[in-house]
């Protein structure tokens, strides 16, 4: 099948359902059960050919385009994995940004994970299916996040995150997503873990088991995240953000991955949507999207050419 010039993918956010530290690796990682969900939020990543050396575009200012971005290192990655010598090539890749960046909901590895299915697209062809054993591969090397991507809806998540088990698919839910004014790196939030645990005990508060009372056939998840203590302590805000979403009639609140993003549970579009305008606030971001189940992921997530005459 001939190659295609343009491929454009969707890269999907998503939340923790729950995120517990298991310990520290030997390999200076932390050893993770995390439960993932994908969320309708996207990013769009338009994957296309032209003569030059690779090159990463996009109009918010605040993204790298260099080496230093997962984009750059994934088509890096995939380029060495397919048996192309030296830098990757002749290819551009343009990143449309709606998912809030620092905010846990894994953009930058969303972004990292479509670029690798659209460049897969260029460089070996194939049709919708490409060999996923070898994305999966090259995914598992570049982040912990990154290989969930390429699976969606609901899954376990164990190791430093990258080891993916599907699970029945929570039911859809409307959520919510809080982005207050400052952002958390992975590595802060790490850090002020690893430094409560090192100073000694501190007055912990009892976790918050939420069940969801929902027919979703799963404990793995009971939203507790066990970074939320450390970054909450920092910023109280957090605190205050899950406060008002229980108030706003969420079944549900917890800090997403490393935060600062906060969300919250509806069961209803509607009552989701009130309560995003009761939350907003100057300088916070809130907004509404839903729970994706694995086969909702997996058209979604399609790579597509991009429409006539664009």
């Amino acid at each position: 099948m001939k190659r295609p010039r343009t491929v454009v993918a969707r890269a999907h956010a998503k939340i923790n359902l729950d995120l517990r530290v298991l310990g520290t690796r030997a390999d200076g990682f932390h050893e993770l059960r995390t439960v993932f969900q994908s969320l309708e939020l996207h990013d769009l990543v338009t994957a296309r050919t032209r003569r030059g050396v690779f090159a990463i575009t996009c109009r918010d200012p605040r993204i790298p385009r260099d080496e230093t971005n997962l984009v750059w290192k994934a088509a890096r990655a995939l380029w060495k994995a397919i048996g192309y010598a030296g830098e990757p090539r002749d290819t551009a890749v343009r990143l449309e940004k709606a998912i809030p960046m620092q905010a846990g909901l894994g953009g930058g590895s969303a972004d990292a994970a479509a670029s690798l299915v659209g460049l897969a697209r260029l460089w070996i062809g194939g049709r919708d299916g490409l060999d996923l054993q070898l994305l999966r591969d090259v995914a598992a090397g570049l982040g912990a996040d990154v290989p969930f991507f390429l699976w969606g809806g609901t899954a376990l998540g164990l190791g430093r995150g990258e080891e993916i088990y599907p699970l029945v698919d929570l039911f859809r839910h409307f959520v919510v997503l809080v982005t207050p004014l400052f952002g958390v790196s992975t590595g802060e939030a790490y850090g002020w873990y690893d430094e409560e645990r090192a100073t000694g005990p501190h007055d912990q508060p009892p976790r918050e088991i939420q069940v969801l009372p929902v027919p979703w056939p799963s404990r793995a998840a009971q939203m507790i995240n066990d970074l939320e203590v450390p970054v909450t302590r920092r910023h109280p805000e957090i605190a205050q953000v899950k406060l008002q979403l229980r108030q706003a009639g969420a079944i549900g609140a917890s800090m997403s991955g490393s935060g600062s993003a906060i969300y919250g549970l509806f069961r209803s579009r509607t009552a989701a949507a009130a309560a995003a305008r009761t939350l907003k606030r100057p300088g916070w971001g809130v907004l509404l999207t839903r729970t994706l189940s694995r086969l909702e992921y997996e058209r979604a997530a399609r790579p597509r050419l991009p429409p006539r005459g664009t």
